[in-house]
């Protein structure tokens, strides 16, 4: 299977256009060969329609180009009239999407007003109860035409009135269906899509485009990897749009670099046609991020280079480490094999950082890039090596870009029977730096949290960031991100919108500074039950919108604390972490005379 026409060149996918209004007059082409789309969504109430015009044109006046609005039952939906009507009134023929998960009757309203309407299989007519029971193919058959015969009239409705559909699938929001045929996997997620693609394409409707989101950037790298490859195994006329996005990404940095790593990989392999940044922030900011997102691809790919005929070094459907004998880096330290992913900084960023660093810091300077036993090899040429406990990068200053430059070493490497180690680099030239903060973060985390995601890299070097200690944090961050290295709490936060029964802002400020001492605890802050559980299943914690002011809690998937008052909430979370033994109190700093 072939997600991308290659991994070492980029071209960007071919598919058909979806048209989401009228592209005369304020409306847009996803795909097709038309640029990549900003979109995002409110926060608000759907049924506050003042809140939501002035939202949805704050959102048009940073540039965004699809605003997406829930509407969780029919009388939310019949709302979405009165706020379209007055977009337009102040000008703006913005498309608005209806963003539908369990109500066919809220997706029949929503498409009388609306541009777009979005559908979560997982959610829309079918069944989540998390049980676990074996289906026959009988009744597989049964459930699939019940489904359809839900799902039928809304495609029926898109069609005669010109909207377009968005099936979206949630890691979060399989069905038990789903989940008990295809387990919780990337699989699954694309079955899921293509039934109801199916039931679209059998009425004749092409007006759609998929998603594939998770909360995971490996997992959500791999879901849309695998869509794309089973839609060319279909056909061409399956070449259908795609619309990327990292779901609970969280918020500041670490939502940037999670959204970086996953929408930012797929995006310099070729794939995606709209794009949203899901951060637990106000709406605007993520219109910003998209745009320096899009703008970094053409940085970080190159069309003309000439590359040799190497085969693919890893499995892009499934995440495996790349399998290095384990080396020493220094005296003290050893990476490769079973080890952890190194940091490693350069000379004149240890000269900085040196006189910080306190005994017991988790953010530390590994190995001076200087200092290395290190091979620097152009990875277009054969490789010699003459054992494998040899360090290897790439040389700078080669005309390469990262990604391919990294994955053609891997390629070469497995090619000659070597399987030495990898320093990876987030830059090769130094031509236009210092880059400004903002994109120094983007492009690392596009660059090495990509090869980290392919299972390259065994230690890792930042330095398109400037300042010392913000390249070594950016370097654990992306780590973090990345899911190779856990140095202090992990959070998953969705970016709030209309379902949401608490302020997403406020409280996840409230959980972290309660919580963010804890190392290697995950943390889930959902803000209503949609994709809670689903998303929350590697999380240790989960904080979950149960009704308006109260708070369910729950273990990994387990609901445990149900109808906690809101204001008792997090000190119940906070207890409910030191019963499972994961709590420990946060570090003084010692008084000095």
């Amino acid at each position: 299977m072939k997600y991308c026409d290659s991994p070492y060149h980029y071209k960007r996918r071919e598919t058909r256009p979806v048209v989401v209004g009228d592209p005369s007059d304020g409306g847009v082409v996803v795909g097709g060969g038309d640029p990549i789309v900003r979109q995002s969504m409110l926060t608000c109430s759907t049924l506050d329609t003042d809140a939501s015009i002035e939202q949805s044109m704050a959102l048009v006046d940073v540039g965004c180009q699809i605003v997406r609005i829930t509407a969780q039952t029919k009388r939310y939906a019949a709302n979405l009239e009165h706020i379209i009507a007055g977009i337009r009134a102040l000008g703006s023929n913005v498309p608005v999407v209806a963003d539908i998960h369990f109500k066919p009757d809220a997706a029949m309203e929503a498409v009388k007003w609306c541009e777009m309407v979005r559908v979560n299989p997982g959610n829309y007519a079918d069944s989540k109860k998390f049980d676990v029971r074996e289906y026959t193919d009988d009744q597989y058959a049964a459930e699939l035409k019940r489904i359809e015969e839900e799902f039928a009239p809304l495609v029926e409705e898109c069609k005669s009135r010109n909207r377009a559909l968005r099936i979206g699938t949630n890691h979060g929001s399989l069905s038990d269906r789903i989940m008990n045929r295809y387990g919780d996997t990337p699989l699954g997620m694309v079955e899921s899509a293509l039934e109801f693609a199916r039931i679209a394409r059998d009425r004749g409707f092409h007006n759609f485009k998929f998603s594939m989101k998770s909360s995971n950037p490996k997992v959500m790298i791999e879901c849309y990897r695998l869509l794309a490859a089973r839609l060319a195994e279909l056909g061409s006329d399956w070449n259908y749009p795609l619309h990327l996005g990292v779901t609970e990404a969280g918020d500041g940095e670490d939502g940037r670099i999670k959204s970086a790593i996953g929408i930012g990989s797929l995006l310099c392999d070729g794939l995606g046609d709209t794009i949203r940044v899901s951060l637990t922030e106000d709406s605007p900011n993520e219109i910003a991020v998209c745009s320096d997102l899009i703008s970094q691809v053409e940085e970080l790919t190159d069309s003309t280079v000439n590359i040799p005929n190497v085969a693919l070094p890893y499995n892009p459907f499934e995440f495996q480490r790349r399998e290095t004998p384990e080396i020493e880096l220094t005296d003290e330290v050893k990476c490769g094999g079973e080890q952890t992913i190194r940091v490693v900084v350069t000379q004149e960023a240890w000269k900085k950082l040196s006189p910080r660093i306190r005994p017991g810091d988790d953010v530390k300077p590994e190995a001076i890039y200087e200092e290395l036993n290190l091979l620097e090899v152009d990875p277009r040429e054969p490789i010699n090596v003459n054992c494998d406990t040899q360090l290897i990068t790439v040389k700078d200053d080669i005309n390469l870009p990262v990604i391919t430059a990294f994955r053609l070493l891997a390629g070469q490497l497995k090619a000659a029977g070597a399987s030495n180690p990898i320093l990876l680099k987030d830059c090769l030239s130094f031509d236009g730096m210092p880059l400004e903060p903002n994109i120094a973060l983007l492009r690392a985390a596009m660059v090495v949290g990509s090869l980290l995601c392919d299972g390259i890299g065994d230690a890792i070097l930042i330095r398109g960031e400037s300042g010392a200690g913000q390249s070594l944090r950016l370097a654990y961050n992306i780590l973090q991100a990345a899911g190779c290295r856990s140095f202090k709490t992990d959070y998953v936060a969705c970016p709030s919108c209309g379902r949401t029964l608490f302020d997403l802002q406020e409280v996840t400020a409230r959980i972290k500074s309660r919580t963010d001492h804890l190392k290697g605890v995950k943390i889930a802050i959902m803000g209503c039950i949609v994709n809670g559980p689903g998303e929350m299943a590697d999380a240790d914690f989960g904080y979950v919108g149960g009704a308006p002011n109260k708070i369910n809690l729950y273990v990994g998937k387990t609901p445990v604390r149900m109808n906690i008052p809101e204001a008792e909430a997090v000190e119940s979370l906070v207890d409910l972490i030191r019963e499972h033994g994961k709590w420990v109190d946060p570090a003084t700093e010692p008084v000095t005379a």
